[in-house]
């Protein structure tokens, strides 16, 4: 049977549509001879379904009140992606019954098989409503504004008020959004609730002890265990914390304050103006091409392909979904970014970011099948971190960035600071994962919720002073849309800023051979390991109290030698 070459044939598709295009690979006989032309079509047939539910889901964050996207998103889920599932599963069983073990397939051969042993059809229809659940909370965020100076602003664009060197004015915006927040603190409660529920019969339905043990299975953490993760939390208390705290002193001793509060935390402590690196997103797409061109020529090109492409939503509005990601459109092995950009440097971070997840995508688009290309979390996020650092060089205008040589330097310390500092912040979010799926009785009650989120965010964050905001830190987890659209996706971010951390050490040593190694690392997508992926971009996959410390401590030098 012959597959449409573009996934805009298909939008109109149902299941019907789909269905014997699975029939037909699900009755073919697989023999060494012909076993690379069925994965091939089997990869054909999920790159367009993929890019089918890609396209409806990216309508659904770009305007989280646009009803009618949400709910053709939502009949897709229920009435495509479910029995897909079902028949993705038949084709797994398929493959792993016929012994054959493709070439560069191995990896894919050990996840496929992980997946199969997961599956259950009672999960199907959970699966949907998890995702129901989470665009729910979408639209509750999504429309969170406040009324400041005469204008209704969306809390997104209240981050560069945060920036500005009159406490006053930041201490009462400040206020504003959390009190904003705080309103929808019922709803986002019981969406939280019916979550946890949702995932508690996943995991039972899978024959899992809880939540977590499901997790760690569905997302193929072969390489390390949970206690290996609350290891990592007892070495960022450690090593990482007791530097957070004297960087944060060292901003208290700055800015001149008895005690540090939530308002101080972004803003120059040497009371410069705010980095204004662009006024307009078309600036911010323009001067990270120029960065990306001097990374390397053809990442330069790349992000030219993606601005030509319509494959960026940069600017932040009202109604737009919070946060900022890189998706791909599967069939057309091409990545999508989108974000919020209010004008500030920290939407410059955000971009190198999310187009180091797109360079993943261009980098590994030689590969024949799509499974090749599903790469974990893990080395993904080491992808965009590692980015950040490799384009620093060139923030200035000289190098075609947007700064002087002394904003350009202050930008890569305020960058570096916030790796530093995001290490506990990191440990805080997995920690109360940890906690509310191995206990999720009490992780049921709101109240519960807010206890353990607390004395976690109190450990972590010993140096600054939350008086009279008791309610506003005990709900730090309503904010962290990670919780509620991919649970334990976070602990990644604090390892792959650890290998990103010595991708940037190689780099100034050689920063030549550090872009070659790490793009040499990418197109690997998912064919090896994890620990051989690491290896590749010319780090190791660890993270303990050495490893961190060497990271920390030149973070910290860096730092020093950045001051001066």
């Amino acid at each position: 049977m012959t597959l449409p070459a573009t996934s805009e044939e298909i939008l109109d598709w149902g299941w019907d549509d789909y269905a014997p295009h699975y029939e037909s690979l699900a009755t073919a006989r697989l023999d060494d001879a012909g076993i690379g032309d069925w994965l091939q079509r089997w990869s054909d047939l999920v790159e367009l379904l993929s890019e089918v539910g890609t396209r409806m889901h990216i309508a659904t964050t770009q305007d989280t009140t646009d009803v009618a996207a949400r709910d053709a998103y939502h009949k897709f889920l229920e009435e495509v992606g479910e029995p897909a599932q079902a028949a993705e599963q038949r084709l797994k069983e398929q493959l792993l019954a016929s012994g054959l073990e493709p070439e560069g397939f191995a990896v894919q051969l050990r996840a496929i098989s992980a997946e199969a042993e997961l599956f259950r059809d009672a999960n199907l229809p959970l699966f949907t409503e998890s995702k129901k659940l989470a665009n729910r909370y979408d639209e509750i965020i999504g429309a969170q504004s406040v009324e400041w100076d005469g204008e209704e602003k969306t809390l997104a664009q209240l981050q560069p008020i945060m920036l500005e060197t009159d406490r006053e004015r930041r201490e009462a915006v400040w206020r504003l959004a959390a009190e904003r927040r705080l309103a929808d603190r019922d709803a986002i409660n019981v969406i939280w609730q019916e979550l946890l529920e949702v995932r508690c019969k996943i995991a039972a339905n899978a024959d899992c002890t809880d939540f977590r043990e499901f997790c760690w299975k569905a997302l193929q953490r072969f390489d390390y265990s949970p206690e290996d993760c609350l290891e990592f939390h007892n070495a960022i208390a450690d090593v990482a914390l007791p530097a957070a705290s004297r960087l944060l002193d060292q901003r208290r001793e700055a800015l001149d304050v008895g005690d540090l509060r939530p308002w101080d935390l972004a803003v120059d402590p040497h009371g410069r103006d705010p980095l204004a690196p662009f006024s307009e997103v078309v600036e911010l797409e323009a001067g990270c091409e120029r960065i990306f061109n001097a990374v390397a020529p053809e990442l330069g090109e790349r992000f030219r392909t993606m601005r030509k492409g319509g494959l960026l939503d940069l600017d932040n509005r009202k109604g737009k979904a919070p946060g900022g990601y890189c998706t791909e459109y599967h069939r057309q092995r091409l990545p999508f970014i989108f974000m919020n950009a209010v004008g500030v440097h920290g939407d410059v971070q955000t971009l190198l970011h999310e187009g180091g997840h797109a360079f993943h995508v261009f980098e590994s688009a030689q590969l024949p099948y799509v499974m090749q290309r599903e790469v974990g979390m893990e080395f993904a996020e080491v992808a965009s971190m590692a980015m950040e650092l490799l384009a620093a060089p060139y923030l200035a205008k000289g190098e075609g960035g947007f700064y002087s040589e002394e904003e350009a330097a202050r930008a890569r310390g305020e960058h570096l600071e916030r790796s530093l500092l995001f290490w506990p912040y990191m440990a805080v979010v997995d920690g109360f994962q940890h906690w509310a799926y191995t206990h999720p009785a009490a992780a049921a009650q709101p109240a519960e919720c807010d206890a353990a989120w607390r004395e976690l965010w109190l450990r972590f964050h010993p140096r600054l002073d939350w008086s009279e905001f008791g309610d506003y830190i005990e709900t730090g987890w309503h904010n962290k849309l990670h919780l509620y659209h991919v649970p334990f996706y976070y602990v990644e971010y604090g390892m792959a800023q650890l290998g990103s951390v010595q991708v940037w050490s190689n780099a100034l040593r050689d920063q030549q051979q550090a872009v070659a190694d790490y793009r040499r690392a990418l197109a690997l997508g998912a064919t090896v390991t994890l620990p051989e992926l690491y290896a590749a971009a010319g780090g190791r996959f660890a993270f303990d109290a050495a490893t961190l410390g060497d990271a920390v401590s030149l973070i910290e030098r860096t730092l020093g030698e950045l001051a001066a």
